[in-house]
Order: structure tokens, then C-alpha cells, then sequence
């Protein structure tokens, strides 16, 4: 009953299979109340344990373990972007000519202060990085990308990719 609901990158996901204390690994109630607090952050504790098939106390104290090992390293508001004025989402890979180290902390710096910008991804391989761009229209990605992105430390090459809808996130 508890895999139904469960997401299958947390049901199927060996990684959360990690040692969350010393003694104990992540269980099948651990990854139910992961999942339900991907889906609902807000969710009171009272309701949590009522979903899980726990009663509250047990399920606050995994809560608060799962919090403490890691696992769970913060609760966020699902925002949207139309709705702030940032609805026209661009990836963009881009390349860096130069891949030493301290251009890689230049660029890494660099880029996360860039408006617009709300992640940053380093990549194995091609491209060194996915870069995902939130702003207003295209008109703005482009006066952003002239601006500010093509003239980060060591830029080599930009190609953009606009997103045409979102399917899963």
C-alpha cells in the first residue's frame, strides 16, 4: 500500500537505503513518509502518521531523524514562475574553455550571482554545465545571455534550450 503513492525514484532509489544512524537504515515507513513530504511539505505531523499507519509520536521521531541524518535537508515552497513575472524558462549548456580549478571556482562563483539564474549544475562530460534560467520573456534571456552569461570567466559556448512544458518536477 505504501509503494502506490510512493514516487518510484524514492521506492526503487537504493541510495536511501543508506545508513541513516549507525544501527539503522532507511525502512519502507521511512521512504512513505519521504514521499508524502515530497508531496505536501506542510503536512501537519498528526496527518503524516495518519497516512504512514503511524500515531504521532513514532513519526515525529523518524521525521527528526531522517532530519538530523540528512535525508531530509529542508522543507520549500513550490513557486510559480508565471505568477512572479519568471515564466519563460531557458536550460542552457555551457562550456568553459579552460577547466583548472580555480576557473572552475571563478566560474561557479560567478554564475550563481547572475539574475535569473536558479541552478547550477556541473556535468561529466559535455556540456560542463546546465544552467537553468528563469526570467520574464525571451527578450530578457537575451539581453541576459549577451550581458551577463557570455562573459563569465572562462565562457567558451552557450546553446539554449527553451522548456515547452514541464512534465515531471
Amino acid at each position: 500500500m505504501l509503494e502506490k503513492r510512493m514516487p518510484s525514484w524514492i521506492a526503487n532509489h537504493g541510495g536511501y537505503s543508506r545508513l541513516v544512524s549507525n544501527e539503522s537504515k532507511i525502512d519502507d515507513l521511512d521512504r512513505a513518509i519521504i514521499a508524502e513530504l515530497v508531496g505536501d511539505a506542510r503536512l501537519s505531523n498528526t496527518e503524516l502518521a495518519r497516512r504512514v499507519g503511524l500515531t504521532p509520536a513514532p513519526c515525529l521521531r523518524r521525521v527528526q531523524r531522517l532530519e538530523r541524518a540528512g535525508v531530509i535537508r529542508g522543507y520549500r515552497a513550490a513557486i510559480d514562475p508565471k505568477a512572479t513575472g519568471r515564466g519563460f524558462e531557458v536550460i542552457a549548456a555551457i562550456d568553459i574553455a579552460v577547466n583548472d580549478g580555480q576557473t572552475i571556482d571563478e566560474f561557479e562563483t560567478a554564475v550563481a550571482k547572475v539574475p535569473g539564474v536558479v541552478e547550477v549544475r556541473r556535468m561529466f562530460g559535455r556540456p560542463d554545465y546546465f544552467v537553468r534560467v528563469l526570467v520574464a520573456d525571451h527578450e530578457e534571456y537575451e539581453r541576459l545571455v549577451l550581458t551577463s552569461l557570455t562573459r563569465l570567466p572562462a565562457f567558451s559556448r552557450i546553446d539554449s534550450h527553451q522548456t515547452m512544458r514541464l512534465v515531471l518536477g
